[in-house]
């Protein structure tokens, strides 16, 4: 079993299944092959299967649905989500990366002075405010509460700091619920709204020490062409209607 996004996965660890084909020594990583005509196959490497990867069967307690790779697919804890390759129907193990489409065209960040950055496979710490959001306007006067979601490849959110006026002031968030290790962690926020804009954003903080950034500091170290891994703090407004656009603050 292994909780993953507050969601219940079961199945059987990948190491016990690799230990049973008697992967040989030399191996360093791994082809994971699924069966959707995108080939989205994706090299993982052999510390990560035997860490804690999962190869899934079920999910919340029945089968997998098709949409979410039925009858098998891959989970990786903390890894990104286009590491879990649905309807999984092979595995290959060498000692290099496969370099498969989906991980050399896509996936790879070119930096400012020509290197690229690959197998950038961890999720950094990002949130995300929900409510309100261009899906969610303010529709009362008065107290509302504000709620988002904030999660972390590398450990826990150990907090969660909000702003009602684009980082002018910043206040800590309520976190309600189950904080679980690298999993989907709630937050909310109450407060007094009657009519004034808003400049909501939300940052995270990880276990780890890490803070989220701005998207001017994610620029500073990443450039311009980094589009894959954007962790960025989003910025919503809220119109004195109550309607929420998405917006950049400079």
């Amino acid at each position: 079993h292994g909780m993953v996004h507050n969601v219940m996965y079961t199945g059987v660890l990948l190491k016990d299944v690799l230990a049973e084909a008697g992967l040989k020594p030399g191996a360093k990583w791994l082809q994971v092959e699924g069966a959707d005509s995108a080939g989205m196959n994706r090299s993982l490497p052999v510390a990560k299967a035997l860490e804690d990867s999962i190869l899934a069967f079920r999910m919340n307690g029945e089968a997998l649905r098709n949409e979410q790779g039925y009858p098998l697919r891959l989970v990786v804890p903390g890894w990104e989500g286009n590491l879990w390759v649905k309807w999984l129907r092979r595995i290959e193990a060498g000692d290099q990366p496969w370099n498969a489409r989906e991980e050399t065209s896509k996936y790879t960040d070119l930096m400012a002075d020509g290197r690229s950055r690959r197998f950038t496979f961890i999720m950094d710490a990002k949130s995300i405010v929900t409510n309100p959001s261009p899906e969610a306007p303010l529709r009362h006067k008065g107290r509302n509460v504000l709620s988002g979601l904030a999660w972390s490849g590398r450990g826990r959110v150990t907090r969660v700091d909000v702003t009602l006026d684009g980082g002018r002031n910043w206040r800590e968030a309520r976190i309600d619920g189950l904080v679980l290790d690298r999993s989907l962690t709630r937050f909310y926020v109450d407060f007094d709204w009657q009519g004034r804009e808003l400049m909501i954003q939300s940052r995270a903080h990880d276990s780890s020490g890490y803070l989220q950034p701005t998207k001017d500091e994610l620029r500073k170290v990443r450039g311009v062409n980094s589009i894959y891994h954007n962790n960025g703090i989003q910025t919503w407004l809220v119109r004195s209607t109550g309607e929420v656009e998405n917006v950049e603050i400079s």
